[in-house]
């Protein structure tokens, strides 16, 4: 069966982190999350993959290349604007030769629930439980028939979504040629699936796991999930020394309690803490006296230095935070620096879900989204919920809180 993967959009809602990369190339447990897609399909037998880009395609397009790293065939379409889903997979009519999966790029699923959807009946829509359907396609369904979507209902008439995963064959080419533009103006699939349902032809499978990337917070979740699903590979979990995890140089006196990935050219200097599951790169310097605490994943070329405490966080390439500094739960971009004695606030003091960018992470604990580039001075304090735009620059004891756009420099 060949897989389409639709990969070609920015991800508004995650800037400033797409600024630079496409959304399905933001990292989550060490890799771009496309990866992951496709390492699950592969694992569950396909081998034959067409990935629709657009948006910064180059990237996508350097990673992957032809396949052949991960064991696959890579193809690509080009969706040259980002005009609707339907448009983006009827760019790839004239590669797909039969019945086919169709998956949304910005999406984690496990190689069990692909391989059971595989042998649905054509066609098919993956759905999950939510318990917020008001922000998804919504499905009214009798038994596995589907018999309406609503798109972003507000009073959803169940709590079954539409988990971006289908299987068609060539036919739903037709009826993509035959779409309106929606009141959104783009052509969106959920328009051909109601021409099948309105025929009694769709069919759903409900999935066991789904975790849907829309917001920089959701790259948490995700990031925890993969990150156990890593190391429950073995019955046991591999040890901290595992040769399999641990290909860089961890030095006297440092505790590491549970899991720890540490990539080639890494290093973890003495009197540095670190509690599990956490993966750290390659050609990293750690430490000295550094807590980095469970759920954190850190890039290549990233210096995390001495008393520095970073909690359940994401930070990518080339980002230093080099001493006095505190982390917790935040997605940072790559190339910042962190003056020393900087700080991201997580916590709200009446304990209410923190707010960013005017909307509900629905997360209690939840510190920032910093973009790339992002230059802090010394004393910096970051509000729980700050939204920090690419290349922004902060002088020494500044107060950040909000939202700050791209390449603003704060007091001066």
């Amino acid at each position: 069966m060949e897989c389409v993967i639709l990969a070609a959009g920015e991800g508004k809602r995650m800037r400033p982190l797409t600024a630079s990369r496409p959304k399905v190339m933001l990292p989550v447990a060490g890799k771009p999350m496309l990866e992951h897609l496709i390492v699950s399909a592969r694992d569950a037998g396909i081998k034959d993959f067409i990935l629709v880009v657009g948006y910064k395609e180059q990237d996508i397009r350097d990673y992957f290349k032809d396949g052949g790293r991960f064991g696959v065939k890579v193809r690509y379409a080009v969706q040259r604007k980002q005009s609707g889903t339907a448009n983006a997979l009827l760019c790839t009519e004239n590669l797909v030769k039969g019945p086919f999966m169709l998956l949304n790029g910005d999406m984690i699923l496990n190689t069990r629930d692909i391989l059971s959807f595989a042998n649905q009946h054509v066609p098919c829509v993956g759905t999950v439980e939510s318990t917020h359907p008001q922000d998804f396609g919504v499905l009214e369904t009798e038994g596995h028939k589907v018999i309406s979507i609503v798109e972003k209902p507000k009073e959803p008439k169940s709590n079954l979504v539409n988990a971006g995963i289908y299987l068609f064959d060539t036919g739903i080419f037709a009826i993509l040629r035959g779409l309106s533009l929606s009141e959104r103006g783009e052509y969106e699939l959920p328009d051909a699936l109601m021409e099948y349902a309105s025929k009694g032809l769709l069919h759903h499978y409900t999935l066991s796991s789904w975790f849907d990337i829309g917001e920089p917070w959701n790259l948490l979740d995700a990031n925890e999930k993969m990150t156990e699903a890593i190391f429950a590979q073995t019955d046991d979990g591999p040890s901290p020394d595992s040769a399999d995890f641990i290909k860089g140089t961890i030095e006297d006196g440092v505790y590491i309690h549970g899991n720890v990935i540490l990539g080639e050219g890494s290093v973890i200097k003495s009197g540095t803490y670190i509690e599990g599951d956490c993966i750290i790169g390659k050609d990293c310097d750690i430490g000295p006296h550094a807590y980095i605490r469970g759920c954190t994943s850190v890039g290549d070329n990233c210096h995390i230095g001495h008393s520095v405490e970073i909690k359940n966080s994401i930070v990518m390439n080339g980002t230093k935070i080099p001493h006095f500094n505190y982390v917790g739960d935040s997605v940072i971009g790559s190339g910042c620096n962190f003056g020393a004695g900087t700080k991201i606030a997580n916590l709200r003091h009446d304990r209410r879900d923190i707010r960013c960018d005017g909307r509900d992470t629905k997360r209690r604990k939840f510190g920032a989204v910093i973009g790339d580039d992002v230059q802090f001075g010394i004393n910096c304090s970051v509000n729980a919920g700050s939204s920090v735009g690419s290349r922004v620059k902060a002088a020494p004891n500044s107060y950040i809180s909000g939202k700050i756009n791209d390449d603003t420099i704060l007091g001066r």
